[in-house]
């Protein structure tokens, strides 16, 4: 490799470390906004976490599709689910972003990223339907544990990504607990609204 090649990888890396600095509508415990960099990481460590569940998924794969899921929000920027501009525009928006991040790799990643993002926005493969799942419950996870806003509306939770977290047995069992936390979460914001 030379060192040609070597410098255009850092350029690519550089540019996606750009994801640190995108935020999301989700808080950390501390209350801070949340990275999408920082999402990615959780989700990762997710899938991680509950690894030796999944039987027949090909683990390397279901985490290249974790780590890449987001990588084209380093430009643009986050668009929450909870929005109404979410549409086909954020995907095709996404995916270009994601090529222009791409442009300093050599074609073969560039085309390897590419199937692996192609894949997890079109549920195309068991390990794009578990990444699809994973990120819905980690969402909503961070929803749950983060130090929101008074104003932080849960009621998304309860059916964000059902079609995904649904799918298999363990993904529904981790979102019932979830679900739980939720309506717990959002009796709470009623009470302090009340009281």
């Amino acid at each position: 490799m030379t060192k040609g090649d070597l410098e255009k990888r850092l350029d690519f890396l550089r540019e996606a470390s750009r994801l640190k600095d995108i935020l999301r509508r989700t808080y950390t415990h501390g209350g801070q906004t949340e990275s999408t960099a920082e999402h990615t990481w959780a989700l990762c460590l997710l899938v991680m976490t509950f690894a030796d569940q999944l039987e027949g998924i090909d683990l390397l794969k279901l985490l290249k599709i974790c780590i890449l899921h987001d990588l084209g929000e380093a430009i643009h920027g986050d668009v929450p689910a909870i929005s109404a501009h979410a549409s086909a525009n954020k995907a095709a928006q996404e995916r270009e972003d994601l090529l222009t991040i791409m442009a300093p790799l050599p074609a073969d990643l560039q085309a390897e990223f590419l199937e692996l993002w192609d894949e997890y926005e079109n549920a195309a493969s068991p390990e794009a339907r578990l990444a699809k799942a994973f990120d819905k419950i980690e969402t909503i996870s961070q929803h749950n544990a983060g130090l929101n806003p008074d104003d932080f509306d849960h009621t998304f939770n309860l059916t964000y990504g059902r079609k995904y977290t649904d799918a298999t047995e363990l993904t529904r069992r981790i979102r019932d607990i979830l679900d739980v936390e939720t309506r717990r979460n959002m009796m709470r914001s009623r009470n302090m609204v009340v009281g």
